[in-house]
């Protein structure tokens, strides 16, 4: 999805939007991300613990989303959330369980374990929340915004392996995603820019490619470096932080939206397996929820779909099929 549907997306909801109380009010969830019955559920198991050595006397909190079709016998997809907590609930933003249940159902994504993992803390500072995300009171901060290859050893030195005694999860880097929002969103393409060997597959929503810890830079690098073969969808809204700092100084460096175009340009340039979505939201999760759906689609588009309504369910809805053989139209997902 480029940039002219982009803008013509943005530009069709500012009319939707003139009653609204913020831009933000544009965006609803739709029925993908509603449970529906008669489709199968998955297990979110959780929270678990995992300390870390990579980041000495700190520990975070992760679910895993295991769903009903995944088998042991049969290594899973795994896509990794960073703050965890924001993705996981039924009632948030994202409510990727009730998403994945959905999708993976049609088999619009293949069988998936979601892992929704937070920011580290230690001893003596809280776990984050969806009230407080945790910038000033945990290690988020440095493990998501830092652009060295710490925090991917996190994930692959030791989230994967804790992940890996209890589940069967795919070697195949082009079988893993990761995914983010805000600081989270840098942080999720961090981990595939050092690691593409392990995860190929983005999706980022709201991203801070902007000067907290020299983030502004990436739009340089991927275009000084040979291309990795990652996949990425970018989502931002154009009222997004706008670079205004104290005294009314615009500094470009810490203008998401800008920076969010200048990813996108830089990932065009360079050969990149790269979509986005440019919208009229703030810093603020409505839209990247609203979309996540069509994103994950997106991001899975290619990815085989075994024809077993035994093991997946069927492809259309059992009302659907009825209503197509009496010549009825359905576009209707459950």
């Amino acid at each position: 999805m480029k940039i002219a549907v982009a803008c013509s997306l943005a530009l069709s909801l500012i009319a939707g939007a003139a009653l609204a109380q913020s831009p933000d009010d544009a965006y609803r969830l739709g029925s993908d991300s509603e449970p529906h019955d008669g489709v199968p559920r998955g297990e979110v198991v959780g929270p678990l613990t995992l300390a870390s050595e990579v980041y000495p006397g700190t520990t975070r909190h992760y679910w895993v989303y295991v769903p009903a079709q995944y088998d042991p016998d049969e290594p899973a997809c795994l896509m990794v959330f960073q703050d965890g907590h924001a993705f996981l609930g039924p009632e948030g933003n994202y409510r990727i369980p009730t998403v994945f249940d959905n999708l993976i159902y049609r088999r619009e994504m293949p069988v998936t374990l979601g892992v929704f993992i937070n920011p580290g803390h230690t001893a003596d500072q809280p776990e984050a929340t969806d009230a407080d995300w945790g910038d000033r009171t945990t290690n988020r901060r440095v493990e998501y915004n830092a652009l060295d290859d710490t925090y991917s050893r996190l994930i692959v030195e030791e989230l994967l392996p804790a992940l890996k005694r209890d589940y069967a999860i795919s070697d195949d880097p082009e079988c893993r995603a990761i995914s983010g929002a805000s600081s989270g969103a840098i942080c999720a393409f961090t981990v595939a820019w050092h690691r593409p060997d392990q995860f190929r597959k983005v999706i980022s929503t709201i991203g801070s490619y902007v000067n907290i810890m020299g983030g502004h830079v990436y739009p340089d690098l991927v275009r000084e470096a040979e291309p990795r073969p990652i996949r990425i969808f970018l989502q931002d809204g154009m009222n997004d932080n706008r670079g205004v700092r104290r005294g009314g100084r615009y500094d470009p460096q810490w203008d998401w939206f800008a920076q969010n175009l200048k990813m996108a340009e830089a990932l065009e340039e360079k050969g990149y397996d790269v979509s986005y979505v440019w919208g009229i939201g703030t810093h603020s999760n409505k839209h990247g929820g609203a979309i996540m759906p069509e994103m994950l689609r997106w991001l899975w588009r290619d990815h085989p779909r075994e024809d077993d309504p035994a093991v997946r369910g069927p492809l259309v809805p059992k009302e659907a099929e009825e209503s197509a053989s009496a010549g009825t139209d359905t576009d209707e997902r459950p």
